[in-house]
Parts: structure tokens; C-alpha cells; sequence
């Protein structure tokens, strides 16, 4: 009994250092393009920017007394702009996980390793997170600079349980997402942006998903991004209490729990399929 428990104890050592090891590797490739990286963080913080002057251009255009609150639907928009800042990267970095070993020319190496696909996607996605939450504090610093924010009445940790409950959610639908690469090696990471930018228009980043036609709108309430945004604006805008932040919570876990065993099955599948097939190595 006491050999079977070390033995576990060992493996599930090695299982955390070949985590970690995706882990290390993916940041030292930011280090190696630290110029790209550079130019993305800019990229995200003028787009970002650019969407919350709205606000005070809509302020300028409707005169002196504008019918509107100017301060709330400038925190509206800052909100929306960070949370899809750190939800996109989220996606994007784990939903590319076979980009990446493409673009490297290590994807028959890392696939062919005997190392079981939920450690090897679970140091993906712990890179993906740890990028996107320190890239999105940046952001929101920078744009502390150019905005008044008061949080003195937001309930941040309840904002912080709604967004940690989303990202379970959105890193299973990437991992499935991350299956395209390997299914169509010309244009599958495109149908992964596709998908992305489609969460973009209809879970209500920068709008309420009531301006949506009808048809959208029942889309938007199948989407994790929908619940995350509505969820962090009640707690920041609204000071929603914990427990009334659960009605946002418990769907995104239950999302997360239950499609997360479905994605590292069905992306177990594509990748014996793209072996067999030959698919490993086509870049096109």
C-alpha cells in the first residue's frame, strides 16, 4: 500500500513538471519574440482605448448636458474592453496550442512524446492564463492613467469568482476549438479566429445583447463570454453581492466541468486521426 502511494505520488510529480515544462517553454518563446509581443500589447491597449473614447466622444457630440451617465458608460466600456482582452487571449493561446507546434516545427516531437495530452494541454493553458492576466492588469493600468475609475463600491472578488468560473468555460471550448489545426492544416487556425471573433459580436463585449436581432440574442445566451461580462459588470457596476453573483457562477462551472472531459476526449481523437492520416506535418 505504501509502494502504490509513493509510486503516485512520483507520477503525479512528473505529470506537474512536464506541466510546468509546456509552461516554461511557452514563455521563453514570449521572451524569444518579445518584439511581437511588444507590438500585440500596444495593438490591444490602442484598440481598447479607442472603444472606451467613445464614451467621451458621445459626451462632446451631445453637448455640455449629455442624457446619458458619461462616468458609467465609460466604466461600461473599460469593463468590456479588459474582460475580452483577458477572455480572447485566453482562447486564442490554448485554441492555437497546435498552431504553435506548427509554426516551431516541434508538433511530431510534442505529440509523439509519452506524455499524457491533458498534462501537455494543461501547461498550455496555464501559460495562456498567466499571459492574459498579466497583460490585461498592464492594460488596465494604462488605462487608469487616461480614465477615472472608481471601485470604491464594486465587489472585485466577486468580479475575480465570475471571471476565474468563465475561464474554466472558455478554455474547454478552446481546446475543442484547438482540434481544427489538426482536422485542416490549411485553414484550421483561421476557423479557431472565426470562432473567437464570433464571440466577440454577440455576447455583448462593448453593447447589451438586447440591441442584437432576436435570432442573436438566443445565440448570445449560449455564450460563456455573455455570462462573464454580465457577471463582472454587475460586480463592479452594481456592487452585486457574492451570492448574487452565483446565478453567473454555477452555469459557467457547470460549462466548464462538463466540456472539459468532452474536449480532451474528441481532441484525443483528432490527434490519433491526424496520425494516422499523415496530418502531422502538413502545414498546407
Amino acid at each position: 500500500m505504501h509502494k502504490t502511494v509513493q509510486r503516485g505520488m512520483s507520477s503525479l510529480r512528473l505529470q506537474s513538471l512536464q506541466s510546468y515544462a509546456f509552461l516554461a517553454r511557452n514563455l521563453h518563446l514570449t521572451r524569444r519574440y518579445w518584439g511581437w509581443e511588444l507590438v500585440w500589447f500596444f495593438y490591444s491597449l490602442t484598440s481598447g482605448l479607442a472603444v472606451v473614447f467613445i464614451a467621451q466622444g458621445a459626451e462632446a457630440l451631445t453637448g455640455a448636458s449629455p442624457s446619458f451617465d458619461v462616468k458609467y458608460l465609460t466604466m461600461y466600456l473599460i469593463i468590456g474592453a479588459l474582460v475580452w482582452s483577458y477572455l480572447s487571449n485566453v482562447f486564442m493561446l490554448t485554441s492555437e496550442v497546435v498552431a504553435w507546434e506548427r509554426w516551431e516545427g516541434t508538433i511530431e516531437y510534442t505529440l509523439m512524446a509519452p506524455v499524457r495530452r491533458w498534462v501537455h494541454l494543461f501547461g498550455q493553458t496555464a501559460y495562456s492564463l498567466v499571459y492574459s492576466l498579466i497583460t490585461t492588469v498592464l492594460i488596465g493600468i494604462a488605462m487608469a492613467l487616461f480614465f477615472e475609475i472608481d471601485l470604491s463600491a464594486s465587489n472585485l472578488p466577486g468580479a475575480a469568482a465570475v471571471i476565474a468560473a468563465g475561464s474554466l468555460s472558455l478554455i474547454s471550448i478552446a481546446v475543442i476549438a484547438s482540434i481544427l489545426p489538426l482536422l485542416y492544416p490549411e485553414r484550421g487556425a483561421q476557423m479557431s479566429n472565426v470562432v473567437q471573433l464570433s464571440f466577440l459580436l454577440i455576447s455583448g463585449v462593448y453593447y447589451p445583447i438586447t440591441v442584437l436581432p432576436e435570432w442573436m440574442q438566443a445565440i448570445a445566451r449560449l455564450s460563456p463570454v455573455t455570462y462573464v461580462l454580465q457577471g463582472t459588470r454587475a460586480a463592479i457596476l452594481d456592487g452585486a453581492s457574492s451570492a448574487d453573483l452565483l446565478k453567473f457562477i454555477i452555469p459557467l462551472l457547470v460549462l466548464g466541468l462538463v466540456t472539459l472531459p468532452i474536449g480532451l476526449r474528441v481532441f484525443k481523437l483528432a490527434e490519433n486521426y491526424a496520425k494516422r492520416t499523415g496530418k502531422l506535418k502538413r502545414v498546407g
